[in-house]
């Protein structure tokens, strides 16, 4: 009875302790933090959110930093930014902003806001009828290189005043490339495809005017949007020439941003259209673009890949779909490009003879996306012609907004060797008649062809009789009973003793580890001595014999 009296006392009393330590742990955390450590979070990044004015002028302070530094990753860390400030972005903050970010008397400032496509930007909606953060819009997926949060440009002290970065008493150039960015992200999410895409060529004239290298980063973007607004409006092949000679340029100048972006453009412009040998004569005449932007090169990646699986290559086209998912971006931050490569990446994993894991299609922002997928997957992997026939005629607009339905069409070939190979297993003898109403072939005579190709192609193990009209399956032997289990014994000891001998020959010995006795070579030479002059008195002893 004690010892229980003893133990819920001990219980009791490191319950209390227990609770005292948590009481005071909450009583801490509830205390304001320091202002040091409060200073510490805001250079990290952990300032409250600004304004969309202030938050552009922030940017463009920070543009003209990397200016004057002449250090290009001040432009890249406010490029970042671009996808979630575009989310935020209206007509009335970007002119404020541009009414605070240029000089008073600005030409660049007066005919940005006097431009067409300035002035047709419909007005912001009130914040009862905002849109919704749901709703689908276009995403730069060239700016999803990192997580957005990593790259919120710091945002200045509370107080202090915006200084505009000037160059000959107007703002800089990289600070008017990007406000005119920011218009084009405007009316491409307004629906002004053709007025953007003028504004965009425009601003793509002014920055070959300008001619300066700190544009580089910008300029890329640029480019990507003016592709983007051709290629809404069907017109991407327009846009050829003037992305070979940007290329062109951007490799002798060494600007690797524009020529992977370039690279990326007309590759996807060439598969769009179907013209697989431009795109391979395209590849066979450069190099392969060493980028330090990991979005676009996995953009690269995937699109070299695409091209590889139309010229039958799909192991090599499988190798590259799997770098590119590791280079990819976030699946919060590019669900589009991250569900496109995965689905091109199953059908080549299925058409070089494996099954894709069934973990892939778990994923959450895969797991809607890939049903299609999934359903043509199972079918393969059964070998159920129908199932297959059935899932592609379901989905078959969905494969033909993917360009995955011609590589899908070539899987038929694997689904009727799977099933071949299981009505050998099942059936000794079958008709080819019966043959050609399980899979749901056409004729008896496309079905002895079918079965006469896989026959020599060593897939499944059977004979056709050609008088009876049936398959008759080759009885298999059990693996036991056969040599193979010795040879393979066999190859692996001889394996075994190989690696062996060559680890023996590989090793190296110390010098003179089997005489302890000899430390030094005087040793040795003074031992030597001894045992002539010993064999000396030897032999005297017997000449004296």
């Amino acid at each position: 009875m004690s010892l229980r009296v003893v133990a819920f006392a001990h219980v009791s009393s490191s319950y209390s302790v227990q609770h005292y330590i948590m009481s005071s742990k909450t009583s801490k955390t509830a205390e304001p933090a320091p202002a040091q450590d409060i200073k510490a979070e805001d250079k990290v990044g952990f300032a409250p959110a600004l304004p969309v004015p202030d938050e552009i002028l922030a940017n463009i302070a920070l543009i003209g930093r990397g200016v004057s530094s002449m250090e290009p990753r001040f432009t890249i860390r406010v490029l970042r930014t671009l996808t979630t400030l575009r989310k935020k972005l209206d007509r009335d903050a970007l002119r404020t902003a541009i009414e605070q970010a240029l000089p008073k008397g600005s030409r660049s400032g007066h005919a940005l806001l006097s431009s067409s496509v300035f002035t047709s930007l419909p007005a912001p909606a009130p914040k009862e009828a905002a849109i919704a953060p749901s709703e689908s819009m276009d995403v730069d997926s060239s700016a999803t290189a990192a997580s957005t949060t990593a790259a919120t440009a710091p945002a200045p002290a509370p107080g202090k005043k915006y200084v505009a970065p000037t160059d000959g008493g107007d703002l800089i150039p990289e600070g008017i490339v990007y406000l005119r960015l920011l218009v084009i992200l405007l009316a491409l999410d307004a629906g002004l495809v053709e007025p953007a895409g003028e504004f965009a060529s425009q601003t793509v004239d002014y920055i070959g005017e300008k001619n300066r290298r700190s544009m580089d980063a910008v300029a890329a973007k640029v480019w990507f949007y003016l592709a983007r607004a051709y290629e809404i409006q069907g017109k991407l092949a327009e846009l050829r020439p003037a992305l070979l000679a940007a290329r062109q340029t951007a490799k002798l100048r060494k600007d690797e941003a524009l020529e992977i972006m370039t690279l990326n453009l007309l590759l996807r412009s060439y598969l769009q259209s179907n013209l697989f040998d431009q795109a391979d004569k395209l590849l066979s005449k450069i190099e392969t673009p060493s980028s330090s932007n990991s979005a676009q090169t996995a953009r690269w990646l995937f699109y070299v890949a695409r091209l590889r699986a139309v010229q039958l290559n799909y192991a090599g086209a499988a190798d590259l779909l799997l770098t590119a998912i590791r280079r990819a971006p976030k699946d919060e931050v590019a669900p589009g490009f991250v569900q496109i490569v995965h689905k091109y990446y199953i059908i080549t994993e299925m058409l070089t003879g494996r099954i894709p894991d069934r973990a892939m299609f778990r994923r959450p922002v895969l797991q809607q996306a890939l049903v299609p997928y999934f359903q043509i997957v199972q079918a393969v992997r059964v070998g159920d012609v129908a199932a297959f026939q059935r899932a592609f005629t379901a989905h078959e607009q969905t494969f033909f907004a993917d360009s995955t339905h011609f590589l899908i069409l070539r899987l038929r070939h694997f689904v009727i060797r799977t099933a071949l190979r299981n009505l050998t297993l099942a059936y000794s003898r079958i008709s080819l008649r019966d043959v050609c109403a399980k899979l749901g072939l056409e004729s008896e005579e496309d079905t002895e062809f079918i079965v006469a190709k896989a026959i020599k192609d060593r897939v499944i193990e059977a004979t056709i009789d050609h008088v009876g009209g049936y398959m008759q399956s080759k009885s298999r032997k059990e693996v036991y009973e056969t040599e193979e289990p010795q040879a393979q014994v066999a190859a692996r000891l001889k394996y075994a003793l190989s690696m062996h001998n060559e680890a023996l020959q590989g090793m190296r010995y110390a010098i003179d580890t089997g005489n302890k006795d000899l430390e030094t070579v005087d040793a040795a030479r003074e031992r030597d001595r001894e045992i002539a002059q010993l064999i000396q008195e030897d032999e005297d002893d017997f000449d004296d014999l």
